[in-house]
């Protein structure tokens, strides 16, 4: 979004919404080199617009149509179960100025946003989660028929400024990214309150506990992220015969740790198709 033919303006970006989300955006579009002048942001809560303006600089405007009203692009960061009200509000200046909308609600496909913003506009859908709050989290997106390459090109730089991107042509399968990544940090969190819980059991205090537990979480992920070994190489390689290690395993695949994931994952995404359905 920094690159572009100088004879041609920069996008500007219209977030509507300025909550925590929006806020992890913005900062890294800014630490990415975008001027905060093509960045606005429509935010009803004044407190919440000043705290935008102080910290990034950015314009803002109480209501959503002023801030959205030639912008390249706008970036859906409302509530979902208010996205239908907003989508319908804005819906006579979308169809005057066919902008890219970039949602990043969950649970609400990109098919309801065209036809609550009256048809026929570019939509790109993403499932972010919330390590991108600091700039370490992975969003999955979807783009319909009318996304054009520019404007993907724009969608790509806005989410990778908050971690990795994956792209799905399907978008069906947004809610099998929701169940794995969207909802994914809280079954990581499950796992450390379990792991620390079960470090204070056999003696260890609390303190050291959670010391243990986050820095092996953390330096776990690192070693995923390190090269393209597999997890289930890497799990060998510290599974020594007849160990400590060999004595957990087999007692979580005792008790079926791999369907209980399966489960709880298929659970999630069965959800977010219930969602969508209810938001119809």
């Amino acid at each position: 979004m920094t690159v572009h033919d100088t004879n041609t303006p920069p996008p500007v970006i219209a977030f509507i919404g300025g909550g925590n989300m929006a806020r992890s955006l913005i900062g890294g579009l800014l630490q990415a080199g975008t001027d905060p002048a093509s960045v606005r942001v429509a935010e009803p809560v004044a407190a919440l617009r000043d705290a935008l303006t102080r910290d990034f600089g950015v314009r803002t405007h109480p209501d959503a149509a002023s801030a959205a009203d030639g912008a390249t692009a706008w970036v859906l960061a409302v509530k979902p179960q208010v996205l239908r009200e907003v989508c319908e509000s804005l819906a006579p200046l979308a169809q005057a100025q066919h902008p890219l909308a970039v949602s990043i609600a969950a649970g609400i496909t990109g098919g309801q946003i065209d036809r609550w913003l009256g048809g026929g506009i570019a939509v790109v859908r993403c499932m972010p989660n919330t390590p991108a709050l600091l700039g370490a989290g992975v969003t999955g997106l979807h783009a319909n028929a009318v996304v054009d390459a520019g404007q993907r090109d724009i969608a790509q730089t806005l989410l990778s400024s908050a971690g990795k991107t994956v792209w799905v042509d399907d978008e069906a399968l947004m809610d099998a990214v929701t169940a794995v990544s969207g909802s994914g940090p809280a079954y990581v969190f499950l796992l450390a309150e379990a792991l620390q819980s079960a470090g204070e059991a056999e003696g260890l205090p609390a303190d050291a506990a959670r010391t243990l537990t986050i820095e092996t979480l953390l330096g776990a992920a690192r070693m995923l992220a390190a090269d393209d070994t597999p997890a289930a190489e890497l799990r060998r390689r510290v599974t020594s015969p007849n160990g400590t290690t060999q004595a957990a395993i087999e007692s979580f695949e005792g008790d079926g740790f791999r369907d209980i994931v399966a489960r709880a994952v298929h659970a999630a995404r069965v959800r977010g198709a219930e969602l969508a359905a209810a938001n119809d």
